[in-house]
């Protein structure tokens, strides 16, 4: 049993209405505006917006191309490699070269008619016209993605809320039977969230901004930080007073990991921690000395992760994205 995708289903509407219009009107070639709705139909309206204009630009060059040629040396095999010698190259450098294939179809059909009068050339520009209007109004629609990346979004932070939380655990107890496999889901999460995200912008080409995919990329930072302060927390091997603080703040970072956190106020609450820690008495052995000096860098790392939530944008026009702050 196989399924059938969406885009399958508007390309296949959209070669038959661009197909039955061209017929309607009596155009010759008709079929070339189905194969060029078929061309344009991207997954992401971005791409069909660029594939559209790579098309348009490349068949008018085409008939250029094919009235001067034609004009001047006839309709002859040789003419045709002249043509596409010097056509192909033309396209590569206005970087349309994807559009090769359906340009070099309309300097055959007009070789195979042996004339460019006006009337052929404005046949063909019908044709085009049909093929690429039809393509952009039937990808106009695209599902929906946000439910998903929202989805993906909360996985990730609650992902992040028991890191944090067991982290808080390790500097307790000095030890943990946690796995760990939030680090490995996270990463995969990050990877297929992003994606989804660009997505998400290509699907809204005059959208100003997006904050989704900010918004992950900032998780992504942070998560690379959780990463690089885990064996950091193995090897504290002891518990001292700078560790229970630093646990009691990270078990309350632990339970504000969502869109409306205010960074800020946890940035202060480590400043606060920094204070107390100078004001402490010094080691008293080399083996507390390195513990000490690691639970300060960890410190130093945890305001960093902090500061890359405080240094979000906040997005206009979108009252969901408005929360990512």
């Amino acid at each position: 049993m196989f399924s059938v995708g969406y885009r399958t289903i508007k390309t296949a509407i959209g070669a038959g209405i661009a197909i039955g219009i061209a017929q309607l009107l009596g155009l010759n070639f008709y079929i070339s505006a189905g194969i060029i709705t078929i061309l344009c139909i991207k997954p992401t309206k971005k791409a069909s917006l660029y594939s559209a204009w790579q098309r348009f630009i490349a068949c008018l060059l085409a008939m250029v191309f094919a009235v001067i040629f034609f004009h001047i040396l006839g309709y002859h095999p040789w003419t045709i490699m002249l043509v596409l010698i010097l056509f192909i190259p033309s396209l590569v450098k206005l970087k349309a070269q994807d559009a090769v294939g359906t340009s070099s179809v309309i300097i055959l059909q007009l070789y195979s008619l042996e004339k460019t009068t006006i009337g052929i050339i404005w046949n063909q520009f019908q044709v085009i016209v049909i093929g690429i209007g039809v393509a952009l109004l039937i990808n106009w629609y695209m599902p929906s993605v946000e439910s998903k990346i929202i989805k993906y979004r909360k996985k990730i932070e609650d992902n992040f809320s028991i890191i944090l939380k067991e982290f808080a655990v390790y500097l307790r107890k000095g030890d943990s039977d946690w796995a760990g496999k939030e680090i490995i889901e996270t990463g995969d999460i990050l990877k297929e969230a992003k994606l989804l995200s660009l997505k998400d912008i290509e699907n809204h080409p005059f959208r100003e901004k997006d904050s989704y995919y900010a918004y992950f990329i900032m998780r992504e930072e942070q998560f690379e930080i959780l990463e690089r302060l885990m064996p950091k927390i193995a090897s504290l091997d002891k518990t001292y007073k700078q560790g229970e603080l630093i646990a009691d703040f990270l078990e309350r970072l632990s339970q504000k990991v969502s869109p409306k956190n205010t960074a800020d106020v946890f940035l202060d609450d480590l400043e606060a921690m920094r204070a107390e820690f100078r004001e402490s008495p010094l080691p008293k052995d080399r083996t507390e000395f390195e513990i000490r000096s690691a639970l300060a860098h960890f410190v130093n790392e945890m305001e960093s992760y902090l500061e890359l939530k405080s240094q979000l944008k906040q997005p206009a026009n979108s009252g969901e994205i408005k929360q990512l702050k």
